[in-house]
């Protein structure tokens, strides 16, 4: 059935990255993309896989977690990741791009291939044909109603953030400095820009975060009102705003985003404190993102407070940080471990929607369910990955995990299969780990 068609609903990483393989499959894909139709309230543009939060895809060091699976789909020739590497920019051990630029050439590759067609208009109903859902977490209101109603429970939902981005001319560079992240890189003057604290900065910075007024949720963040936690905020404790963490506990930054590992402050030839990091957000290096400091600090509050960080005393902001709606399904009540629900064999999910956390896991769950969709409108075996593989291990969890219990999961080696052997380093324990996936993901795909 080389000329079967196929729907895909979502232009994310996910919705993307399935288009691509399902149409190297052989499969016509018919890909919708509401933007810029419709708003999600967090997009600022037309283009498809636009990265709203952070422009680091994660670590290139395969013992990372997130750096093994970006080899895993690297074996599995990801376009998504292909796209990354040819608009990567400075980021020492991190793959990091240039947000808009890698967004056109996805935009491009999908455009221009002759058996994909895009549509720019918002699906409202789940398709009645073959069709995977990656809209993503700012799902429209009127699809994630007709989700539920057709997964006959509850749909979840919590609060994500993204970080503010100030430009490079605004840094006060008598008090910031250029090093790698955690001093990872001796030889140069590194790829991200460092702002120090001392302990009085530091304790002064977090009473006015503390104390910050924070922005009233929109519309679009409530209009589900019947899912589970409704009318409250539920984090992501993967990605918590930093008032968040700084009212739970004032040391909570210095030993989390803030921790100075490795790095002093040139003004005392000391340890800091504490860092702030700012990392490359655009080719041209004009514009830095904070690392880490996802925030829904009123616009005026993100202003005033930043500006006690040293070096950011005149900062421009030419975006600030925000909180938006997060939507994910009940994927251990919903799917299969091939991502078919396990109510209709032709209806896949990826995505963030499924519970799949950080860039990598929505790129991997696209080629899986990309793939799987094309085996299955081929009559052909569908694909799981063995638990020994980050990519197997992330989709198990997210189809097998206790209910009661599941929240999103970016790639961890927790996730993987336990060793045979016990081994105490954990960095050796991480390369061995990875290694072994590397030889699991390169077998399984020959065979």
């Amino acid at each position: 059935m080389k000329n079967s068609e196929l729907t895909i609903i979502g232009g994310g990483l996910a919705g993307c990255e399935a288009a691509w393989q399902a149409a190297e499959a052989g499969l016509h894909v018919k890909l919708f993309e509401m933007r810029p139709n419709v708003s999600t309230g967090a997009h600022k543009t037309d283009g498809l896989a636009e990265l709203v939060c952070s422009n680091s895809l994660g670590s290139l060091l395969a013992d990372r977690a997130s750096g093994l699976l970006k080899e895993e789909l690297k074996v599995l020739k990801s376009l998504l990741v292909d796209c990354a590497e040819k608009t990567s920019l400075p980021a020492g051990n991190a793959l990091a791009v240039d947000r808009i630029l890698f967004s056109q050439l996805v935009t491009e590759k999908i455009s221009n291939h002759p058996r994909i067609k895009v549509f720019r208009e918002e699906i409202k109903n789940i398709p009645t044909t073959p069709v995977i859902i990656s809209s993503g977490p700012l799902t429209s209101f009127d699809l994630a109603q007709s989700i539920k109603a057709f997964l006959g429970h509850d749909s979840l939902f919590f609060f994500d953030a993204i970080a503010p981005i100030v430009s490079s001319d605004s840094i006060n560079f008598d008090v910031a400095f250029k090093a790698s992240r955690f001093h990872e890189d001796t030889t140069g003057e590194g790829d991200y820009i460092n702002c120090p604290f001392s302990k009085d900065e530091y304790l002064t910075f977090v009473d006015a975060l503390r104390s910050a007024q924070t922005i009233e949720l929109k519309p679009f963040e409530s209009e589900i009102s019947s899912g589970v936690n409704a009318g409250s905020r539920k984090y992501f404790e993967g990605c918590l705003p930093i008032e968040e963490l700084a009212r739970r506990d004032p040391q909570a930054l210095a030993f989390g985003p803030m921790r100075p590992i490795g790095l002093y402050d040139p003004r005392t030839g000391k340890g800091a404190y504490a860092i702030l990091q700012l990392r490359q957000d655009n080719l041209s290096g004009s514009l830095y993102n904070m690392v880490g400091f996802q925030t829904n600090l009123t616009y005026p509050e993100q202003k005033r407070v930043f500006r006690t960080i040293p070096g950011l005393e005149k900062a421009e902001f030419v975006r600030f940080g925000q909180m938006h709606r997060n939507t994910y399904i009940a994927s251990p009540l919903s799917l299969k471990p091939t991502l078919q629900s396990q109510k209709r064999d032709d209806l896949f999910f990826a995505g963030q929607l499924i519970g799949v956390e950080g860039y990598m896991g929505n790129i991997a769950s696209g080629w899986l369910v990309g793939t799987n969709a094309a085996r299955f409108l081929n009559h052909q075996p569908l694909l799981t990955f063995p638990p020994e593989t980050m990519l197997g291990a992330l989709i198990q969890y997210v189809t097998s995990s206790d209910i009661s219990t599941f929240q999103p999961m970016k790639a961890n080696f927790g996730i993987l299969k336990e060793l045979p052997e016990y081994i105490r380093s954990r960095k050796e324990k991480n390369k061995v780990l990875s290694n072994r996936s590397l030889e699991y993901m390169n077998s399984f795909m020959k065979s």
